[in-house]
């Protein structure tokens, strides 16, 4: 079998997650510490007992994420399974850093930094209240991508995440999201969902957020990952820190095309995928991109056991 690491974006977050991993695995326990010392704050006492409004505040939610993705990779490396098992990595928006830091292009120290302030940039980049997303279930892209136009009006809306052949969400100027959403219903979507996030992610509306990623990663040293990264904005394998360095900076703007990713790793031979961290949702979209690829969630001691025995 050929295995891609994968690695989730916001959303995914739950409090606790990641305790039974710290507990279970010291080198996991080490990543919380490192983000926590990275920060300058004790992150993981909001991940395993503060409240999941805070938790979900995208300043918390990015680097929350990555340390239990990290520790999981930890616990993994723990029980002799490395990086290099995988042909790829891949992450959906912020889980791209998770995928870098697990295939050793970025340090956890740098990581968190990074998601910490690419997390308040994307917050603070649109007001609150003006920037929206929705999911359009039951479109392809082309139809969304044809429903966002109209619905723009002048304003920004853009097909943000390409999700899975039955999901693509739109994303920007809250009139012109909430019209896209009505558009997308006349044209025959099952259903358009208003998404409960704080910022209109992945289109133009974030241009001040990459404009501060661009001046974050210019003072981070990014070395070649040990193992291909599939871009979000490339749906490619890429090598080459410098190209990283930059498709990042792309990737706050750009759409996360994740459908695409998913079909790329599948034409090179990948047969099963790892979800690597909370939650259980990029699985999900796999299933529907590509019924073939046996997908596991690893986020749990227990979960770690059973992706080994499914490895042997």
């Amino acid at each position: 079998m050929t295995l891609a690491f994968v690695f989730p974006g916001q959303g995914a977050q739950t409090i606790g997650m990641g305790k039974a991993l710290a507990d279970a695995y010291p080198a996991a326990k080490a990543v919380f510490d490192e983000v926590d010392e990275a920060l300058g704050e004790s992150l993981s006492s909001l991940i395993w007992d503060g409240d999941i409004e805070t938790l979900t505040l995208t300043q918390n939610a990015q680097p929350a994420l990555m340390a239990t993705s990290m520790a999981a990779m930890r616990a993994l490396e723990a029980e002799g399974v490395d990086v290099t098992r995988a042909a790829f990595v891949a992450g959906h928006s912020l889980g791209e850093y998770s995928a870098l830091a697990a295939a050793g292009a970025l340090s956890v120290a740098d990581t968190a930094r990074l998601l910490r302030t690419r997390g308040q940039a994307m917050q603070s980049a649109v007001p609150v209240g003006e920037g929206a997303m929705a999911a359009i279930l039951g479109l392809d892209l082309d139809a969304v991508r044809a429903v966002a136009e109209e619905a723009a009006q002048g304003g920004v809306c853009q097909a943000a995440n390409d999700n899975d052949p039955t999901q693509v969400v739109v994303s920007g100027a809250k009139v012109a999201v909430e019209r896209a959403a009505e558009i997308a219903k006349e044209k025959g979507a099952k259903r358009a969902v208003m998404l409960p996030v704080s910022a209109p992610f992945h289109c133009a509306l974030m241009q001040p957020a990459a404009e501060v990623m661009a001046e974050a990663l210019a003072g981070v040293e990014i070395k070649a990952p040990a193992v291909p990264l599939v871009a979000n904005v490339r749906a490619e394998a890429v090598t080459d820190p410098v190209l990283i360095r930059q498709l990042l900076v792309e990737q706050v703007t750009g759409s996360v095309r994740w459908r695409e990713s998913v079909q790329y790793m599948v034409a090179q031979g990948v047969t099963e995928a790892w979800e690597i961290g909370a939650g259980k949702a990029l699985s999900g979209m796999i299933r529907k991109i590509d019924r073939s690829v046996a997908c596991s969630a690893v986020g749990t001691p227990e979960d770690v056991q059973k992706a080994l025995q499914a490895g042997d």
